[in-house]
């Protein structure tokens, strides 16, 4: 019964993750039919959207680095059970991201608007790659075990967990964070991007460039010298610009 309870648990989670990601999608491209995106939504005097999406956007980083972290995994699975760890991780990324929709002020000032037709769709172009390498990126480094179905099947079949490999797939012979270089393009690509839209992209580069320095130290003490001969050969994010140590 308790490794029904794991399955079905990672599978709402996955679930309510896919609709919030689709909803991330049209909130960051302000896109027809979503009631609450970055530019729109209930407005406010700058002296409460400011910090109150500041607030947002550091829960957001917080709890994804936070929890992301072995130490803390380490703690964490003495309350929760390990097959479904990572289920609740993907469950509290579901409702942070709920609060930061919800709880969103947009900030509508221009920062740059690009009324050429081709230019605009150049850009919207690569709106809509950055989120297709995201996509990709997880099934390329094992989508279900990312999002926490893996672990909770392992617990029904009563399996366990293959020792890790380091190995560069596709997108991963390029850069090593593809999936970071996706949301970077998505979040950055827009035809009209106004303050709010900046803030928000901002904001999760920011976050995004120090996860990569958490990350990586947790990749070199799991995989050790392959994992250093690896960034010494393979850019972080953009493409052919030669490894780097950091």
């Amino acid at each position: 019964m308790t490794r029904i309870f794991y399955l079905l648990y990672a599978a709402i989670a996955y679930a309510i993750f896919l609709a919030v990601f689709l909803y991330l999608i049209a909130f960051v491209g302000n896109l027809p039919g979503a009631p609450l995106t970055v530019d729109r939504g209930p407005e406010s005097m700058l002296a409460v959207a400011l910090p109150v999406n500041l607030a947002l956007i550091a829960l957001f980083g917080l709890q994804h680095s936070v929890m992301a972290r072995p130490a803390f995994k380490a703690v964490w699975t003495r309350l929760v059970p390990q097959p479904i760890e990572r289920a609740t991780f993907v469950m509290m990324t579901n409702l942070v991201l709920v609060l930061l929709f919800l709880g969103w002020h947009p900030m509508t000032a221009p920062v740059w608007t690009v009324e050429n037709s081709a230019g605009a769709a150049i850009l919207w172009g690569l709106f809509g790659l950055g989120w297709a390498i995201v996509l990709v990126s997880t099934f390329l480094i094992n989508h279900f075990e990312l999002f926490g179905l893996q672990q909770a099947w392992f617990a029904w079949r009563a399996r366990t967990d293959a020792k890790p490999v380091l190995h560069q797939p596709f997108f991963y012979k390029l850069v090593r964070h593809p999936l970071y270089a996706g949301f970077f393009l998505a979040f950055w690509a827009t035809p009209a991007m106004t303050a709010g839209h900046l803030l928000l992209a901002l904001g999760m580069s920011a976050y995004m460039l120090i996860a990569i320095q958490l990350e990586e130290r947790n990749l070199v003490d799991t995989f050790g010298a392959d994992y250093l001969a690896y960034r010494e050969t393979t850019p972080m994010l953009v493409p052919g610009t030669g490894g780097r140590k950091t």
